[in-house]
């Protein structure tokens, strides 16, 4: 953190958090950039201290206990996270990085009770990070940045999975340098920011200093296994413009190798159990058993850079901006082939790999003023996209290397599956598989002032419009990436698959802070939004707060909220060929995804409601309590699940060419569907308490536990072959009720002493439950009767094995020194006894290589994580 003339604050430590960094800002604005009636023209810039000031993280005295200002969820002004209506939770950037996580994902991972994410992703999938709150889907997550609507990722999320369709804000790809704080809304708040705030919203606040260099550098590794290296540097800084103005610059750098934990392929074992479909390597060339590293982290190294800020333009206006901009490339490792697959390309075998070459940046700019007939006023103008072309690397192609294949140069009118625009007899060992772009171009209205309306304290009544135009493009492939059978590991995406698509969002909102008694708040906000492709919707939300005495308050919300269909839900298509299997996704608007009852796409509907009661017993210790259930309704899932025959005919009726000799279970087909209600229901409960101990230090103890439960209420049903068949099957249930963990605990202490701080972490996370598949160690002979029908058990799509990963705990510690005022170094280690996920049946195991559950939200599966860092201000 910059050293700045700022307050300092501890108390509000929420979900294990404990909030005691300096914080400053650049004016108390209720949505960061939106105006404060109690500011006519003033310089925006808080100035902070010189070098020489407070010093590094770690020699500071004890945070007071006065709490920082909030700007989210409400737009009542000089309100603190405290006494919000609704659960809000601040989390300082001192917070997020004592987490020892490189990537802003993880640390709220690390440090949040109700945030998690899979244990790992699948293919493209796995490029992209992607939390998940309370349980439900990234989508159902608004991410802001400093009260602006942040544009998502373009890629899609397009495996089986709890993540299915998620094209997420990828929050790693804005600079933790950057980041001053960030406050997380813990309720429905539709009515306020429209689609998507069903779970939450995670609201980004940006530096926004004049002064000030700070510069940071941490390196580590997975011990255990003696891989996953990382680094990561960092350096931000802030420049005066003309005395009443800012410019912050923030840079980062990162990169990280694999992480594979070690597994043993099935078909380099030697051998197999009776009936098994495991084809067994025998060939001469010597091949390491754990050749296979599909179940690993992706190679990754990103650049990320921004820049705030803003002036005094004249009197009562000011002028603000933010660029962001990062780049990406990354590679995740597909199933790896045998020395027997295509000895004369690859005679050791090969591990085909997907990569990435990502472009995101964004640009904000806004005009702010604090009397429009008494009105304060904010209008800004918002950009963003995300640019990804997606890869194959160290693959090839095998039909044009086939004595099959066709070249189109002599046969150009050719319907062959096995035709080739790029000849024959070669292969390319790299192609681009497909691109896709999503952007978003935002502009918004906003008014605010403050009412004398014979209330206890005057009124604050908000208003103000949006539009919003989407974008969403899809590129097809290179020709070797998707003809002759594509290439292996990853097959590109052809042109009937590629297209463009756009839609128009109009939207309307009024919000009322009533006081009607000194310690009665009443909060109203409703809001409407058009879109051009799902129509209208509706959106309200009532919430409320009483302050019996200063050490209690009870406050409640009720909301309804939605979730539009993204046009990537809308619109994507693709397949996934493995070794020995196939799984298409269909678009929805296909004939052959309405050939298996499939039908447009509508907006997910929520019902919101929560209580909770506020308690500050003593002095320093605080205690917040909230119990919460969401509704939703037509839930977007993965849905029409079916393999044998019937997928196959789906998948041809695209354009794609199968494997041959593939077992006709082994290739599946689904696509999205409004299949399905869920009731979640949880309880939130937070502890703080700082402890002076004067000559000993400080200990700021935290305490936070989410208890998360989800239930289906309904599940749609096709018609497919003339039966009725439910949209979920016992696999696709679990991947939304039982992957996410029933509850999670985190215990927190910090202490400094002197020169020294010290951090300690308990963490226990709760069980998760998935239905998995029988994988290739199946034998042929089981079989499984299913809605009276016996069917093979082997790749079976209606009969699975229900898998329990047990609780568990983790223990993190950071150790810490400041060298001098200005130089803080850090030691630390996650998961230092190295805690894994429980190991799934070989039966379930797909070629041995996956031998956790991928989709569990539960402990990492990357082990131990030992770093050290050292931190610079100036």
């Amino acid at each position: 953190m910059a050293i700045r003339k700022a307050f300092l604050f501890s108390t509000a430590i929420t979900f294990g958090m404990v909030v005691d960094a300096t914080v400053s800002y650049a004016a108390p604005l209720v949505d960061e950039h939106k105006p404060d009636s109690n500011r006519r023209g003033k310089n925006p810039v808080v100035k902070g201290t010189k070098s020489g000031g407070k010093p590094v993280e770690g020699t500071n005295a004890p945070a007071s206990s006065s709490e920082t200002l909030i700007v989210t969820g409400t737009h009542a002004v000089n309100r603190k996270a405290e006494q919000s209506t609704s659960p809000v939770t601040v989390l300082s950037a001192a917070t997020l990085r004592r987490s020892g996580q490189l990537n802003l994902a993880d640390a709220l991972t690390r440090t949040y009770a109700s945030i998690n994410v899979s244990a790992m992703g699948n293919d493209a999938g796995a490029l992209t990070s992607a939390i998940r709150m309370r349980g439900l889907n990234p989508n159902e997550v608004l991410v802001l940045v400093d009260g602006k609507r942040r544009h998502t990722t373009a890629n899609i999320y397009a495996d089986a999975g709890p993540d299915f369709g998620a094209t997420p804000v990828d929050l790693n790809m804005i600079p933790a340098a950057a980041i001053d704080h960030i406050e997380v809304l813990e309720d429905g708040a539709a009515a306020l920011y429209g689609s998507d705030a069903i779970a939450g919203v995670v609201n980004i606040i940006t530096k926004k200093t004049n002064h000030g260099l700070n510069m940071s550098a941490q390196t580590g590794a997975n011990a255990y296994n003696g891989d996953g290296w990382q680094y990561q540097t960092s350096v931000d800084g802030g420049l005066s413009l003309g005395g009443d103005g800012y410019l912050h610059l923030s840079g980062q750098v990162y990169h990280t190798d694999h992480m594979a934990p070690y597994t043993e392929d099935h078909r380099l074992m030697g051998y197999a159990p009776a009936g098994a479909a495991t084809s067994l390597y025998t060939g001469s060339v010597s091949v390491p058993k754990n050749s296979n590293k599909v179940m690993s982290t992706p190679e990754e190294t990103r650049e990320n850079l921004s820049i705030a800020f803003g002036k005094t333009l004249a009197e009562g206006i000011q002028g603000y901006g933010l660029i962001t901009y990062a780049h990406r490339h990354a590679e995740a490792y597909e199933n790896y082939r045998p020395p027997n697959t295509l000895p004369s390309v690859y005679p050791s075998g090969f591990s085909p790999i997907e990569t990435m070459e990502e472009n995101d940046y964004a640009a904000t700019l806004g005009l702010k003023g604090d009397n429009f007939f008494k009105f304060a006023w904010d209008i800004s103008t918002t950009y963003g996209a995300d640019e990804d072309k997606i890869g194959d690397k160290n693959s090839v192609n095998a039909g044009m290397l086939s004595s099959k294949c066709i070249a189109r140069s002599s046969n150009p009118t050719s319907t062959s599956a096995y035709a080739s625009t790029n000849g024959c007899g070669w292969s390319p060992t790299s192609t681009r598989a497909e691109s896709y772009r999503m952007a978003q171009w935002t502009n918004t209205a906003d008014f605010r002032r403050n009412f004398k309306t014979g209330f206890a304290t005057p009124t604050t009544i908000a208003f103000g419009a949006e539009h919003r135009l989407e974008t969403y493009e899809i590129t097809a492939g290179t020709p070797p990436s998707y003809e002759a059978g594509g290439m292996a590991g990853y097959v590109g995406l052809s042109p009937h698959n590629a297209g463009s698509w756009s839609r128009d969002i109009w939207a309307g909102y009024i919000d009322g802070d009533f006081h009607p008694l000194k310690h009665w708040d009443v909060d109203f906000a409703g809001r409407f939004e058009h879109y051009t492709d799902v129509g209208n919707t509706e959106n309200g939300k009532v919430s409320t707060r009483y302050d019996i005495t200063r050490r209690i308050a009870v406050r409640g919300t009720i909301s309804n909220g939605f979730r539009a269909p993204t046009l990537a839900e809308q619109h994507f298509s693709a397949i996934n060929v493995g070794a020995s299997t196939v799984s298409g996704l269909l678009p929805v608007s296909s004939g052959a995804a309405r050939s298996l009852g499939a039908s447009p796409l509508k907006p997910e509907r929520s019902t919101n409601a929560s209580a909770g009661i506020v308690l500050e017993p003593i002095n320093g210790f605080h205690v917040e309590a909230d119990v919460y259930q969401i509704n939703i309704r037509d839930r977007i899932i993965a849905g029409g699940s079916v393999n044998g025959p019937t997928a196959i005919n789906a998948v041809q009726q695209l354009g794609f060419v199968l494997p041959a000799g593939l077992d006709p279970n082994a290739v599946s087909t689904y696509y999205f569907a409004n299949g399905a209600s869920t009731r979640t229901q949880g309880f939130d409960l937070k502890a703080s308490y700082l402890l002076h101990m004067h000559r000993y230090g400080n200990l700021n103890l935290s305490a936070s536990l989410d208890l998360n439960r989800t239930r289906l209420s309904h599940v749609a049903a096709t018609m497919v072959n003339g039966v009725s068949t439910p949209l979920l099957n016992a696999a696709t249930a679990s991947y939304i009720t039982t992957a996410y963990p029933r509850s999670k605990l985190i215990l927190n202490a910090y202490w400094t002493i002197g020169k020294w701080d010290v951090n300690i972490r308990q963490t226990r996370y709760g069980q998760t439950t998935d239905m998995l598949a029988y994988q290739d160690w199946t034998p042929s002979s089981a079989q499984c009767v299913s809605n009276g029908m016996t069917t093979a058990l082997r790749y079976s799509n209606t009969c699975f094995a229900q898998f329990n990963n047990t609780p568990r705990w983790l223990t993190d510690l950071e150790i810490g020194y400041s060298v001098t005022p200005h130089l803080h170094v850090t030691v630390g280690a996650n998961n230092v006894f190295n805690i894994r996920p429980r190991m799934v049946n070989p039966l379930n195991n797909n070629y041995g290589a996956r031998i956790y559950d991928a989709n569990s939200a539960q402990v990492p599966m990357t082990g131990g994580y030992y770093y050290g860092r050292i931190d610079a201000r100036f």
